[in-house]
Formats: C-alpha cells, sequence, structure tokens
C-alpha cells in the first residue's frame, strides 16, 4: 500500500479493479476543509484518462508492473508482434491495446513492454524517437528556424508542425509525450 501524498508522475496503482498510472497529480489544502490530492489517472488497460480525487492520506494499492526490453518486429492486420531480446519469445499485441503508440513505433525499435502478472498491458515508449519525414513542403530560401512552422507528415504517418527548413527525406527527433519536434536527428 502506498499513500496518495506520495504520487508521483508515473507511478502505477490499483483503483476499482484498475490498473492506473499517475499521469499528473497536485496536493491541495483548502481553507477551510481537509487537504486532499486531485490526480490525472490513465487507464493502462483501456487507455481511457480520468480525473480522481483522494482524501489526504488515503492509502491505494501499487501495482508492480514489470518492463520487458522487446524489439517491435511488424504488423500482421491488427496485431503487432515484439520479441524479447534475450529469450527471443515472440509476443502478440492488438492495435487497440497500442494505438497512441503506433504513431511513434517504426520496425526493429526497441521498447518496453509493461506486462502485469501474465497480463501484458502495453508499450512504454522511449521519451524521444527519431522519425523520418515522409512528405511535407519543401523549404524555401531564405526561411529560418525561428520563423515559424509548417506541417510535415512522417514514415508512421504521424503529422506535426515543423521549422521551415524541415525538408522531405530529414530525420527528425520527435518528442512522444507531447507529440512534438523537438530538432533534427
Amino acid at each position: 500500500m502506498i499513500s496518495v501524498n506520495d504520487f508521483k508522475t508515473g507511478l502505477t496503482i490499483e483503483v476499482d479493479n484498475g490498473i492506473w498510472q499517475v499521469m499528473e497529480f497536485q496536493h491541495v489544502k483548502p481553507g477551510k476543509g481537509a487537504a486532499f490530492v486531485r490526480s490525472k489517472l490513465r487507464n493502462l488497460r483501456s487507455g481511457a484518462v480520468q480525473e480522481k480525487t483522494f482524501r489526504a492520506g488515503e492509502k491505494v494499492a501499487k501495482a508492480h508492473i514489470e518492463n520487458r526490453k522487446m524489439q517491435y518486429l511488424y504488423a500482421s492486420g491488427d496485431v503487432h508482434v515484439f520479441m524479447d531480446n534475450e529469450s527471443y519469445e515472440q509476443i502478440e499485441l492488438p492495435e487497440t491495446n497500442i494505438e497512441y503508440e503506433l504513431k511513434y513505433l517504426t520496425e526493429n525499435m526497441e521498447v518496453h513492454v509493461m506486462t502485469f502478472g501474465t497480463e501484458t498491458l502495453g508499450v512504454e515508449l522511449p521519451k524521444n524517437v527519431t522519425l523520418e519525414v515522409a512528405e511535407t513542403e519543401p523549404g524555401i530560401k531564405g526561411d529560418t528556424s525561428s520563423g515559424g512552422t509548417k506541417s510535415a507528415t512522417l514514415e508512421t504517418g504521424l503529422s506535426v508542425q515543423v521549422p521551415f527548413f524541415i525538408n522531405q527525406g530529414d530525420k527528425l527527433i520527435i518528442n512522444t509525450t507531447e507529440g512534438s519536434y523537438v530538432s533534427r536527428a
């Protein structure tokens, strides 16, 4: 058991027969009444995000999630295959479990697959990934890095706003939590 006063971003807990990951939290001490913790939780089974309020000092069960380093191999219909780098065991995940992560996954990419007991919950992406620009308007001479942005479609189908000097075929570093351009690779 863990106190809600000890919440940290990324912590996994068991609440209401679900496995939740803490995305945001805020300790609130109103002038009148008892203190409480306002949190934003993501269900690791369904991907749903929910806001929940806990009384200060309330105890919740900590979910012991195991992260296994695996390599993304390929997609077969709406099933995606991952391989354990040590045992070469392969697992299949349905597309519905990793819809958000698919925007950042490329073949042979190493990721962490989250498991709870024998249940596979999903994929944890690295903070930044390198993706190639598949389509964007060509850069025009005189455009500067601080001038503005244009839309670019990446190799995975993700669309991001990039500076004007980015061209088709460039490799970019993309932040996976915000889905935003960081820099050229």
